[in-house]
């Protein structure tokens, strides 16, 4: 995967760009290493984050995007047990996978690391130390479950059972996937221990507690100025607020994760919903150090006039819109609070769940060693679960690369550059005077361009690929009527105009879709004859048209995508279930 160093000495996002006008962090959601990254994982926050990463790069401000594998969490520690292999085995397992898929689906991370490193251990344990000393963090004794046939304390996610507030009846000890209520696993009716199937005891033990509920109000406070999210994020988040914040432990009885940075503890850890979010902190220590500069994640969580992103699943946004910022504000320090939380709702498979245990999944390094990067990335960005669940099938899947990135995308710059090719001496052809209908073209991309920018900005990314895909539907139209495949017979000069203006277009759509479709967009960009990177020109809707310019030599094109047999949409549904990952 490239680092940000790398994509900078390969012609990258700083080369040629006007001075920087904005600092953006990017947060994304830090997945399990439990097992292989799926489609819903995708669609949920990873693609999101990335396009609004490339975006706000091809605009020439300073980006830093982070994530990692969540080391520490119970699901971890339940597949090792059932594999009888440590937890480390485990995250050793897939992370490297998890690092392969980024980097073949263009998922552009400045760093992606796990929590399973020193430098997050000292990070978590800074964190600690200061809520502890300012008085946010008291010792206090609980109630935790304990099951007699395992004989020990049980993780919160080791313990399932009905939810009190929604009746789901699979809602697990931290947490009701249903509701997206947050649980202890004494609130669950009819709880079980997930290893033995055992009904657990509930015994005291000594904990450490966070001061949550003296947040209830700056909290809220907050929350109500920030009338740019997204509403169901903010309606959530309010709701949460004013039912009640409740005082949550943040260690738990286990081996494995950070330990307590104080003596006696030796059998407890800190609990991974405080641990896990603070690694949006230390990942940014950490590239800081990777590149030579122990203060450089300063300037992108100090300095008021960054703005932080965080992408997560809608199952996090408590974690991200309360908790998080609440630990910010304890803290102190001068850290940025989040400025907006883009939490996307589920995507199905062929209309059921997503299920790792029934293999139910679309897996994403499945996925990549058959087909390109970039339908799914189409796919799932014009079909992004922004504001309601969107169902994921492979009907779907063969339609939209068929009939929309091929046809509509595809056809019209391979027709367009091959012709051109073929019959101006492989050069863009000389532009004379616009006409009426070149005028009415080149203003409705400028006009696209700038309502595509205005949608990525502010997170609107259906909509975004959406806009652009109409531009390309009237370059197509545009064509049609001007047909320069006749007119050269009659006219040259006319199928050159017609050809050089279409060609400009093309150009201003190519860093339109580029976000979303990095890997073919680059090869566009080479066979317009441009070097370097795509993002090395700005997203700039004259300078691109001025890049497009009459004798400049043009690379021999081939097709971006490739139509997919129909039979694709039986062979991939009778892979479902077919087999464990």
């Amino acid at each position: 995967m490239l680092s940000r160093l790398d994509r900078e000495e390969k012609g990258g996002f700083m080369e040629g760009k006007k001075p920087l006008s904005e600092r953006i962090f990017i947060g994304v959601a830090w997945p399990y290493a439990n097992g292989p990254l799926h489609l819903g994982h995708v669609a949920g926050c990873y693609l999101s984050a990335d396009i609004f990463a490339r975006y706000h790069r091809a605009k020439g401000n300073d980006v830093l995007m982070v994530s990692g594998s969540d080391s520490h969490g119970t699901p971890i520690t339940v597949r090792a047990e059932k594999e009888g292999v440590t937890p480390e085995e485990i995250l050793n397992r897939y992370h490297p996978q998890f690092l392969d898929s980024w980097e073949k689906l263009g998922i552009s991370f400045d760093l992606f690391t796990s929590t399973h490193t020193e430098n997050h251990q000292e990070v978590v344990h800074d964190l600690f130390r200061v809520l502890l000393e300012k008085g946010y963090l008291y010792e206090q004794s609980m109630l935790l479950a304990y099951c007699p046939d395992c004989q020990r304390f049980l993780p919160d996610r080791y313990v399932n059972g009905t939810c009190p507030h929604c009746g789901f009846e699979r809602a697990r000890g931290d947490q009701c996937d249903n509701c997206g209520r947050t649980l202890d696993p004494q609130d669950l009716i009819q709880p079980r221990c997930v290893i033995s199937n055992s009904e657990p005891e509930f015994r005291e033990s000594e904990h450490f507690f966070l001061k949550l509920s003296v947040f209830e109000k700056p909290l809220l406070e907050w929350v109500n100025q920030q009338t740019h999210w997204r509403p169901n994020v903010l309606n959530f988040t309010r709701r949460f607020l004013e039912d009640g914040l409740k005082d949550r432990a943040i260690t738990r009885d286990l081996t494995w994760g950070v330990p307590i940075p104080l003596d006696g503890y030796e059998g407890k850890r800190i609990y991974v919903w405080f641990e896990a979010v603070s690694g949006y902190l230390s990942a940014a220590v950490e590239w800081a150090k990777l590149h030579g500069d122990g203060k450089g994640w300063e300037a992108f969580w100090k300095d008021p006039d960054t703005k932080s992103y965080y992408f997560i699943g809608k199952d996090n946004i408590p974690f991200h819109t309360i908790v998080w910022p609440a630990i910010l504000m304890a803290y102190g320090g001068g850290l940025n609070l989040p400025y907006d939380v883009p939490a996307n709702e589920f995507l199905s498979l062929e209309d059921r769940k997503f299920s790792t245990s029934e293999n139910w999944a679309v897996w994403v390094h499945d996925y990549l060693s058959r087909y390109e990067p970039d339908p799914l990335r189409y796919l799932l960005s014009i079909n992004m679960p922004e504001s309601g669940d969107t169902n994921f099938s492979w009907a779907e899947f063969v339609r939209r690369n068929n009939d929309e990135l091929v046809a509509t995308f595809g056809n019209l710059v391979h027709r367009v550059l091959s012709f051109t090719y073929r019959n101006f001496d492989e050069k863009v052809p000389p532009a004379g005077p616009p006409g009426d209908l070149e005028q009415e073209l080149l203003q409705s991309a400028r006009e696209a361009m700038d309502s595509v920018d205005r949608d990525l900005h502010d997170c609107h990314f259906k909509s975004a690929i959406g806009r652009a895909f109409g531009l390309a539907q009237q370059v197509n139209r545009y064509l049609d009527t001007r047909a320069p495949w006749k007119s050269i017979k009659i006219d040259r000069s006319e199928a050159a105009s017609t050809l050089y203006t279409a060609i400009t277009v093309i150009n201003c759509l190519k860093m339109m879709l580029y976000p979303f479709l990095p890997f073919s967009a680059q090869r566009l960009h080479e066979f317009l004859g441009l070097d370097g990177a795509v993002e090395s020109l700005s997203w700039d809707f004259d300078e691109l048209v001025q890049a497009i310019r009459p004798g400049n030599p043009l690379r021999q094109p081939s097709p971006l995508y490739t139509k997919f047999d129909p039979q694709v949409v039986d062979d991939e549904v009778q892979r479902l279930g077919a087999s464990v990952a």
